[in-house]
C-alpha cells in the first residue's frame, strides 16, 4: 500500500474515532468523557407556542407562531435561560444568554458558542467544562449558547427524521431567527463571532462560510472542516446515526451536492476578511490524560480522534494559505480529543475572538 493510501486510511480511522470519542459534558445521565450518549436527556421538550407566555411584552408576537419570540426567561447559573419559539422548527429551543453585569445600557457584540456532538439539556459543555463564564464576565459582550439537540450539526435538515422525531432547522434558527432577538431584546449591536469544538467547530465554520455577512470572527477547535470528502460523509452519516437519525434526512445520501454546499474547506474563500482561529492537538497524550487512571478505550478514542482532527485542521490551514487568507492556528504537539484541552484553548483564542468583535 502506498504512503498516500496509508495516510488516507489512518485519517479515516482517526476521524471515525473522533466521532466515537466525542467528549460529553457532565449531566445526570452521563459522566464527563465517558463517551456515552443519553438521547432522552439530550432532547429538548416540545412545547406548543401557547404553553408559556412571552416575556417580551409583545402579545401580538406571542400569538403568532410564524414569528420567533422569547417564550420565557429564567435565571440560570448567572445567566438567562431562554425558551425561544422557532417558527422554522415549530417548537421552542433552549438558549442560554450571558450578559455583562454592568453594560450601562449600551449595545454590545455577541459571541455564539456551539457544543460538540454529545450536547445535553443541562447546559452547554462550554459552561460545564470550561471557564467561558469567567472569560465572558471580563468583557462587554453577550454570549449565546444553544442547549441540547445532539448530533444535529446545527444545520437545516431537509426532512423530518423518524428516528429523531423532528426536523432540525438550526441554520435558519441561528442565522435568521435568533440574531434579531438578541440584537433587539438583549443589547446586541450586530457584531457577531461564532466558535465551537468538534461537531460545533465544523458547524461554526459552515455557518460562517454560508452567512459571511453575519460573522466577523470564527473559531474551530478539533474539527474536520472538509466534511464533504467521501470518508467524512460516511463518518458523519454514522455519527448522525448514533443520535438515532439518518443523514440522508440532513444533507441527502452520500454524494448529494448538498454536502459540498456545506463544506467550509471547499467554500473557504467566503472566510476572506474574517478573523479565523483554528486549533488541534495531535493525539499524543498530554497533561489532561492519565494513562494509568483513565479508561483505556477512552484514551485510545481520544488519541486517534485527535489525530483525525490534526489531519483535517492541517488540510484547512493549507487551504487558507493557498488562498492567501490570514488565520491564526494553534497546532499542538500534544493533546487528545478532550474538554480539558478545549478549556485551555478557549483561553488562548479568547483575545483573538474579542479582537474580531472590536473589544481589543
Amino acid at each position: 500500500m502506498g504512503r498516500k493510501r496509508v495516510v488516507g486510511a489512518v485519517s479515516a480511522l482517526a476521524a471515525l474515532l473522533l466521532l466515537i470519542g466525542s467528549p460529553v459534558a457532565p449531566s445526570a445521565q452521563a459522566t464527563p468523557d465517558d463517551g456515552s450518549t443519553s438521547l432522552d436527556s439530550a432532547r429538548n421538550d416540545d412545547t406548543s407556542p401557547t404553553a408559556e407566555s412571552s416575556t417580551t411584552g409583545d402579545t401580538s408576537t406571542a400569538s403568532d407562531p410564524s414569528r420567533a419570540y422569547v417564550m420565557s426567561s429564567t435565571p440560570f447559573n448567572g445567566r438567562e435561560r431562554l425558551k425561544v419559539w422557532s417558527p422554522a422548527m415549530a417548537r421552542p429551543v433552549t438558549v442560554d444568554v450571558q450578559r455583562p453585569a454592568s453594560s450601562g445600557g449600551s449595545s454590545r457584540p455577541t459571541l455564539y458558542m456551539l457544543d460538540g456532538a454529545e450536547a445535553h439539556t443541562e447546559e452547554s459543555g462550554w459552561y460545564a467544562m470550561t471557564d467561558l463564564a469567567k472569560s465572558a464576565a471580563g468583557d462587554k459582550l453577550t454570549v449565546v449558547t444553544p442547549v441540547g439537540d445532539p448530533h444535529s450539526y446545527y444545520t437545516d435538515w431537509r426532512a423530518v427524521d423518524p428516528g429523531v422525531g423532528r426536523k432540525y432547522m438550526y441554520e435558519t434558527f441561528l442565522t435568521r431567527e435568533l440574531p434579531p432577538l438578541i440584537d433587539g431584546e438583549f443589547g446586541g449591536n450586530g457584531r457577531n463571532a461564532i466558535a465551537g469544538a468538534s461537531m460545533g467547530g465544523v458547524a461554526a465554520l459552515t455557518l460562517a462560510v454560508r452567512h459571511p455577512s453575519l460573522y466577523r470572527g470564527v473559531a474551530g477547535f478539533s474539527n474536520c472542516a472538509n466534511i464533504s470528502s467521501l470518508q467524512n460523509q460516511l463518518l458523519t452519516s454514522w455519527d448522525v446515526s448514533r443520535g438515532g437519525g439518518d443523514a440522508a434526512n440532513m444533507w441527502g445520501p452520500v454524494g448529494d451536492p448538498a454536502w459540498a454546499d456545506h463544506d467550509p474547506y471547499l467554500l473557504a474563500e467566503k472566510l476572506r476578511g474574517k478573523t479565523i482561529y483554528l486549533s488541534t492537538g495531535n493525539g499524543l497524550p498530554g497533561k489532561y490524560n492519565n494513562l494509568l487512571g483513565d479508561p483505556v478505550d477512552e484514551t485510545f478514542r481520544g488519541i486517534v480522534g485527535e489525530l483525525g482532527s490534526s489531519f483535517c485542521t492541517r488540510q484547512m490551514t493549507a487551504r487558507l494559505s493557498s488562498l492567501g487568507i490570514p488565520y491564526t492556528a494553534n497546532l499542538h504537539t500534544t493533546g487528545t480529543h478532550k474538554w480539558g484541552y478545549w478549556k485551555d484553548e478557549l483561553t488562548v483564542a479568547w483575545p483573538v475572538l474579542m479582537r474580531s468583535l472590536g473589544l481589543r
